[in-house]
């Protein structure tokens, strides 16, 4: 008899320590925020933004898998995933929902005036309708984030220095991105005042790419790529036609370069990312996205592609090579 009132108690014992354990666990998972990212595509600028989004958190601390939860949705493209990964985000009530590129942005703050929304890497938050002002984002209290704004006057200072008799120009980007839009008609400008004439061609999807690349690269001298989601996901497509005919490709962001452009002088996707992560880590330890006005990586590196500037005999001065080996990127 005693050893099984002694067996029994045991076994109570146990139940109840299974059981409050058990509800530990469930209340600290109950506490763990959770941050929804909806990514618009993959390819490698979006790629190090998410990255540097989980580092950025990760520095101010919070880690994925002990004190935070990441619900990573990739809408590949596609306009009707962007709405419903967006509907999951809200359905779901996450903590905070973060948007990497302008339409991942636009499709989260369609479902939402209430759950802080972070921009990733947003070229023209005012533009695109996100927020009122980048001093006092948020139009319905819930939104702000990061711009991604490329140093446009140098990469024109960078095309002119590496091709000084360049007389013109296309350029290629999305007409339905505001962001990119928004970039090259800044580009187009500043271009035209440095004495290059500057051709537009626009195009739908990737789908356009091919056919497009091969109309103006008998027109053009040498082609400009604005940060374009879109152009950057087919960019093999650009190159296929631009080497063949010989026109060398300027890119707006480093991971272009590394696919093939020539060169450029921009802003670390990375390192935007990891702003963007700070950002939400403010938010989930109680600041208010309207009490913080959007922000941007101010220093830009060089990137280089020596193989495709020796393609097409466009020399790069060792002053500069030096600076991207410094800091920066060089691509043999």
């Amino acid at each position: 008899m005693k050893r099984l009132i002694t067996t029994i108690i045991a076994l109570v014992a146990f139940l109840a320590f299974a059981f409050f354990h058990e509800q530990k666990i469930a209340t600290q998972a109950a506490k763990t925020p959770t941050v929804g990212i909806l990514q618009l595509m993959t390819h490698p600028a979006l790629d190090s933004i998410h990255k540097g989004i989980i580092a950025g958190l990760k520095e101010n601390g919070y880690v994925v898998g002990k004190n935070l939860k990441i619900d990573y949705q990739n809408a590949q493209g596609d306009q009707s995933n962007l709405k419903s990964m967006s509907d999951r985000f809200a359905n779901e009530k996450v903590n905070v929902m973060g948007g990497i590129a302008t339409p991942s942005a636009q499709s989260l703050a369609h479902v939402t005036t209430k759950t802080p929304i972070v921009m990733g890497a947003i070229s023209d938050p005012v533009g695109s309708g996100l927020v009122k002002s980048l001093t006092n984002p948020s139009n319905n209290g819930n939104i702000t984030g990061t711009q991604h704004i490329e140093p446009v006057a140098q990469q024109v200072k960078l095309i002119k220095k590496l091709m000084p008799n360049l007389k013109t120009i296309g350029g290629i980007y999305t007409s339905s991105d505001d962001s990119s839009t928004a970039e090259f008609k800044e580009f187009k400008q500043l271009a035209q005042k440095a004495g290059i004439e500057v051709k537009t061609y626009t195009i739908t999807s990737t789908n356009d790419i091919d056919q497009v690349a091969a109309t103006m690269a008998h027109e053009v001298q040498a082609v400009y790529v604005p940060t374009d989601n879109t152009v950057a996901s087919g960019i093999q497509a650009l190159l296929k036609n631009t080497n063949a005919a010989k026109i060398p490709v300027f890119a707006s962001v480093a991971t272009m370069v590394k696919s093939g452009a020539v060169a450029t002088y921009s802003v670390s996707q990375y390192d935007i990312g990891r702003l963007t992560g700070k950002l939400v880590a403010q938010i989930l330890k109680g600041k208010k996205p309207n009490q913080m006005p959007i922000q941007h990586v101010t220093q830009g590196d060089y990137a280089f592609n020596l193989s495709q500037a020796q393609r097409f005999g466009i020399n790069i001065p060792q002053d500069l090579i030096k600076q991207a080996e410094k800091k920066g990127v060089i691509y043999k």
